[in-house]
């Protein structure tokens, strides 16, 4: 005798024919992150974010509990950290040019749409903390760390001051930068060689 179906196979079944839409992760992330950009951790919501990426709220709760987590996960997202880890100091044999290397990378990626938003996002109060530590560890620790070894090994090599402040030479370095976007003055094209010679003399170097 032929069985009907029962609705616990017909929906499994369902399910297993409906084509996974691959891009969706993408697209929310990106939704996230223009959100927490423009409108800061506040002003992000779920149901905002699921629009803009053309899905359900509910398929977003799938994949993430809430909006810290969305959050966290679209911050982690950022093409920012690099695979490996930093270079140790002795490795570095140029560390001038490293350095010129190292900030206009850092130029190049702040100068994204959104990025300079994103960090003035972080900066909130409003902004949950695991949303702030995690863009710490993704974008603003491994940056400070490529900074460090640069400089330590320009110490290394005895090309700067042995006693050289060195924390303060990395904030610095990229601390000049904000504050020019900060003033709405236009960051100039050879920003990365200036600054780099700027912090280089500072820390006792000698440039060309």
């Amino acid at each position: 005798m032929h069985r009907k179906p029962t609705p616990q196979v017909t929906a499994r079944s369902a399910a297993q024919g409906r084509a996974r839409d691959s891009d969706i992760d993408t697209r929310i992330l990106a939704a996230a992150k223009r959100q927490l950009a423009v409108l800061g951790y506040e002003g992000m919501s779920i149901a905002a974010v699921a629009a803009e990426a053309g899905t359900t709220r509910q398929a977003l709760y799938r994949r993430w509990p809430g909006k810290a987590a969305l959050a966290e996960a679209a911050v982690a997202s950022v093409e920012e950290a690099p695979a490996e880890a930093p270079p140790e100091a002795p490795a570095i044999a140029d560390p001038f040019a490293a350095l010129v290397a190292e900030l206009t990378d850092f130029q190049r990626k702040v100068s994204r749409p959104g990025r300079l938003s994103l960090v003035g996002t972080m900066l909130q109060e409003s902004t949950d903390l695991q949303v702030r530590e995690r863009y710490q560890a993704r974008v603003i620790h491994p940056r400070r760390q490529r900074l460090t070894a640069i400089l330590e090994a320009a110490q290394h090599l005895g090309l700067v001051d042995e006693d050289a402040d060195l924390a303060v030479a990395v904030t610095m370095c990229t601390g000049s930068w904000y504050g020019r976007a900060l003033a709405g003055e236009p960051v100039p094209a050879d920003w990365p060689m200036r600054t780099a010679a700027l912090v280089w003399r500072a820390v006792g170097g000698q440039t060309a």
